[in-house]
Parts: C-alpha cells; sequence; structure tokens
C-alpha cells in the first residue's frame, strides 16, 4: 500500500500518543507512517492543523520533526491464501523470530511464495459479491476458495487457466477490474453478508462442563471469567485444540510469551481429528505479548475478528479465541488516560462499553453474500483483579455475551479442572441447543442438564447445613442427595487435559455419563427409600463409574453404559 505525497511532521511525542501536523485533510481512524521507521499508527482525533494519532510500535527515539505520512485510507490487512499455519503480529505481520518483536517497521507484508488456483467458473458469466471464482488447493490445511471480492459485480471478461501465482497477479477481469488471489480489507469495518441465521446448533468444546451445562451455539459468544492462576488459559487452549471449529484464530493479547509458545508448540504436534495433520495448520496465532508494544493490542481484536470473517464468507466455521479482553481494555485505558479523554469507572474510557458491543455483535451465524452458511463464534477471557466480577471488563462483558463461563478458586486450588463454577456461570443458548439436541436424535438433553443443575445447585445449599451439623446429622435423602453430587463433578463435571481418553469428550459419550450419573442418583434414592443406611450406601464402591471418563475412549458411549448397568445391578442388591 503506498502514501500519498501529504506529508507532515511530529510536533509531540507522548508514548504511544503522538501529535502531527501539516497532514491536510487526515481524517479520524486514518492509517498514517511516523517518523523515519515509519512507525504505524492511526489517527484518533484532527483539530485544525493538528492530528493526534496513537501508533502501534515503540516510540523509543522518536524525535519532534521528524516526517508523517498520511494514507488517505483506513487501517487495512491483506487477506489471501497462505495465511493459515502462519503466526502474525496483531497487525498482521508475520512473525519470523523473537527480535522482530521489538523492530520497528511499517506495515509493508508482502505474501511470499506462489499458489496453484483451479479457476472453476468460465469467462462470460455474470458474478456477483461472493461468487466463486476458483480454489487454491494449499500442500495441508483447508482449500481457500477465491471469491469476488465485497462491491464488485458484472461480466466476467477473463480468468486465468490452472497453475501456480502469485498472490499479487491478476487472475481475473471483472466489469473492467483486476482481481487477485488477495485482497485487502480495513480491520475496523464488518464485512458484509446477507442475513444472519437465527437456527442454533452446539459449538461443541469437547469439555463437559461447557458441553452439558453452559453450552454455546455456533457463532455465539462466551467468556472465562477468572483471576490468576484459576486455569483460563488452559481452558481456552482445550477449547481452541478441541472445538468445533474449521478455522482456529488465537489471539494472544497481553499474555505470557512463554504460554503463547507452550500453545504453538502443542498446535504443531496435536494431531488433527479431521485431517490427521498438525492441528495448526488450520490456525491462525496472533501474537501481541505482553512485551510487545501496548496499542497493538488494541489492534489485534479488529485483525482477528477480520480474519474470521474473511474465512465465514468461505462457508467456513471460524472460532476466534481471545486471551485476554482485559488487556486489550487495558491498553484502550492507558491510551484515554494519554489523550485526556474523561475517565470513567476505574479510569477506563466512556465508551468501553459501546468498544464492546460492537466487537461481540461480529459474532454470528450468516448467509453469507454468496449464498454460503459461515459462523464466526468468539470466545475470550476477563482477567478481573482479584476475580471480581463488578469490575468494569467483567461486568459490561457480560451483558454482550452469550454464555459467561466463571472460574473458581476453590475448585483450582481443590484441583478440580476445569474449575468451571456451575453455579455462577450461565448460558443464553440453552433452551434453543435443548431443542436442536431433541430434534437431532437426543430429546432428553435438555431434561439431563436441568436435573444435573437443579441437584448441583441443592446441593450446594445442603453443604452449608453439613458443614454446621455433620453430615451424620443429616436426614438420609439428603445425604444422598450430597453423594449423587458428588459423582457428578468427579464422574462428569472434572476432565484431565492431560488424559489421552479425556482431553476432549464428544457428545455421545457426553450423554452417557451425564444420564448414568442420574440413574445411579435414582438407584441410590430408591434403595434410601426402601431403608437402606445412607452409611452402606456411601460405602458402595463407586469406582468403575468414576474412573469411567478415564478407562474408556473419547467417544466410546457403549462402554459407559456398560459400566452404569453393571453398577445399578450391584446396588440393587444392597436392597433388603
Amino acid at each position: 500500500m503506498g502514501v500519498t505525497s501529504e506529508t507532515g511532521r511530529v510536533v509531540r511525542v507522548n508514548g504511544p500518543v503522538v501529535h502531527l501536523t501539516g497532514l491536510g485533510d487526515a481524517t479520524r481512524f486514518e492509517f498514517v507512517e511516523v517518523g523515519h521507521g515509519r512507525l504505524p499508527g492511526e489517527v484518533l482525533s484532527v483539530d485544525r492543523d493538528t492530528a493526534v494519532a496513537e501508533l502501534y510500535e515503540y516510540t523509543g527515539g522518536l524525535t519532534v520533526g521528524e516526517p508523517a505520512w498520511a494514507t488517505g485510507h483506513p487501517l487495512t490487512i491483506e487477506l489471501g491464501p497462505g495465511l493459515l499455519g502462519g503466526i502474525y503480529d496483531g497487525l498482521l505481520r508475520p512473525l519470523i523470530d523473537a527480535e522482530d518483536f521489538l523492530e520497528p517497521r511499517g506495515l509493508s507484508r508482502p505474501f511470499t511464495g506462489r499458489h496453484r488456483f483451479e479457476p472453476r467458473v468460465a469467462p462470460g458469466a455474470d458474478l456477483g459479491p461472493g461468487d466463486l471464482l476458483g480454489v487454491v488447493h494449499p500442500e495441508q490445511g483447508l482449500d481457500h476458495l477465491v471469491l469476488v471480492p465485497p462491491g464488485l459485480e458484472g461480466r466476467l471478461e477473463e480468468i486465468v487457466e490452472g497453475g501456480s501465482y502469485l498472490t499479487s497477479e491478476t487472475i481475473a477481469m471483472i466489469a473492467g477490474a483486476p482481481v487477485s488471489l488477495a485482497s485487502e480489507w480495513p480491520i475496523r469495518r464488518p464485512r458484509p453478508y446477507r442475513q444472519r441465521r437465527h437456527d442454533r446448533s452446539p459449538f461443541v468444546t469437547g469439555q463437559r462442563v461447557l458441553d452439558i451445562v453452559e453450552p454455546i451455539a455456533m457463532g455465539s459468544s462466551a467468556t472465562v471469567v477468572g483471576g490468576f492462576g484459576e486455569g483460563k488459559t488452559m481452558l481456552l487452549e482445550q477449547v481452541a485444540k478441541w472445538g468445533d471449529a474449521d478455522v482456529i484464530v488465537y489471539v494472544g493479547c497481553g499474555e505470557r510469551g512463554n504460554e503463547l509458545a507452550d500453545l504453538i508448540a502443542e498446535l504443531t504436534e496435536l494431531t488433527d481429528p479431521v485431517t490427521g495433520r498438525s492441528l495448526l495448520e488450520r490456525a491462525i496465532i496472533l501474537a501481541n505479548t505482553s512485551n510487545m508494544p501496548v496499542m497493538a493490542r488494541e489492534a489485534s481484536i479488529y485483525t482477528a475478528v477480520t480474519l474470521a470473517e474473511y474465512f465465514r464468507d468461505m462457508g467456513y466455521h471460524a472460532v476466534i479465541i481471545a486471551d485476554s479482553t482485559s488487556r486489550w481494555a487495558e491498553a484502550q485505558r492507558e491510551l484515554a488516560s494519554r489523550t485526556g479523554a474523561l475517565p470513567a469507572e476505574q479510569g477506563y474510557p466512556a465508551d468501553l462499553p459501546s468498544s464492546l458491543a460492537a466487537f461481540y455483535q461480529r459474532a454470528g451465524r450468516v448467509v453469507t453474500i454468496g449464498g454460503r452458511d459461515g459462523t464466526v463464534t468468539i470466545v475470550t477471557s476477563v482477567s478481573p483483579p482479584g476475580g471480581d466480577l463488578t469490575e468494569p471488563v467483567a461486568s459490561h462483558t457480560q451483558r454482550f455475551v452469550q454464555a459467561v463461563w466463571v472460574l473458581d478458586r476453590d475448585l483450582a486450588y481443590a484441583r478440580h479442572y476445569p474449575a468451571v463454577n456451575w453455579n455462577t456461570s450461565f448460558s443464553r443458548d440453552s433452551d434453543a441447543l435443548a431443542r436442536w439436541h431433541a430434534a437431532n436424535g437426543d430429546p432428553e438433553w435438555g431434561v439431563r442438564r436441568s436435573r444435573l443443575t437443579s441437584l448441583l445447585a441443592q446441593a450446594a445449599q445442603l453443604q452449608g447445613i453439613a458443614d454446621l451439623v455433620g453430615l451424620s446429622a443429616l436426614p438420609t435423602d439428603e445425604r444422598l442427595v450430597l453423594l449423587s453430587a458428588r459423582l457428578v463433578r468427579e464422574a462428569v463435571l472434572q476432565q484431565s487435559a492431560l488424559s489421552q481418553n479425556d482431553a476432549s469428550c464428544s457428545l455421545a459419550k457426553q450423554s452417557a455419563l451425564a444420564q448414568g450419573v442420574l440413574d445411579l442418583a435414582d438407584s441410590t434414592a430408591a434403595l434410601g427409600r426402601a431403608g437402606v443406611p445412607a452409611s452402606v450406601i456411601e460405602e458402595f464402591d463407586f469406582g468403575p463409574f468414576l474412573r469411567a471418563k478415564d478407562t474408556t475412549g473419547p467417544s466410546d458411549a457403549v462402554a459407559v453404559r456398560s459400566i452404569t448397568a453393571d453398577l445399578i445391578d450391584s446396588l440393587e442388591r444392597l436392597a433388603p
């Protein structure tokens, strides 16, 4: 992308915020390049001849009087084949080695290499936005659909033959306009679609506490809320590795670099259950770790959602994993303090709620402009100080997402993972997904979820009484409720990310475990009503069921049901 001849100069430097003059008719969010290093940035405000801009690079050494250039367009990223499997910074510039993190560079990021393009339409066809021109078949990963760009329509005048082409080469002419394998799009502008779809299907994470108790739908949004050391990053990594998505966009937004490096290593080593190859081949990593320029965090979130929408337009299901939006909001707070904006709660800018709403609004299941079914699912984390759910970022985020997964410090310290608190978490998608399960062969899914959540809530109330008066003072039926809730927690909700059989769990096995624990609860309740002492039932060996999640395969629902049936037969022998 070239710059215009409009050249200004730097008149003030305040950390990542600079004041520029002489840029002519600069506009808000216009992309600028500043200094001899052509540091990239965006205009925040304009007052007569002075423009205030935020820069996405380290500004040490930038001095008053250095030149600045206006480009006449907003911050855009280049979209095309070869993105999958790559590691980039928040402006979608490839990261080759660690030195790149701190080296000032402009926005030049040419895609290298050639791609084999196969046309799927003949000259003379009348085409509209989103129509298929051809396919790029990569050596690994998903097929890349080359589509007519938004806003372009007309007769296809010419198209190249199948072969190998650079992304910058023209492969087709439509109504006199050249089309190449790559295109550009402003990160702050949502990509268009034909209409939103309101039907729901589950976004299967493979994590039982999420899929059974607090599920989300394809094209929905969720956030993980928790304090330091409670397992936010680990849970997001599990969703990234096992979530039901075609494309994974993982954003390390202000998090520790060693955690992101571990994730990249795991994605490289993990075998994709769909392709049998490395899972990283259908993932895009955006690294904006804590040692990188703070303002680039703000751009990285919009870069991620633009990438997800790009693959959504091809008819794929994309998921964004952003860890964490608290660091993104902190970058906005720092920017607001340097620009003199009026602070709101805890110093955050007053437009924080609208910024969060605009971001989560870009999730959804849509009919694309080309008539395909595509989704963007957004899963983020929030790190409120001390786990305070009333903190501004956490409280505002809960208003805009469909599910909130609250982590619990006591569960984490008890080594119960995922440490999701089933009493304080919630999902707004659960009723719609119950109807989906009922229409797809599991009519009891909603009943099971309701019974499990009711059992856990009842046990939470009884546990306080048991702590005061002692377990032996409770009547038999209440002791059996506590026993059944323990089985739910340990056999169903607890899950090991390090277990080959239990790191991910299919919907069939989830249903078998959930139904199994309810059947055992019914059997123990019947024994209690028949006069069997609670102490006798509590001493029964439930070990085979507790170990079923580890001893059976990730999809082996039949073995789980067999174990449950054997235990129920053994329980019935306790009856008088």
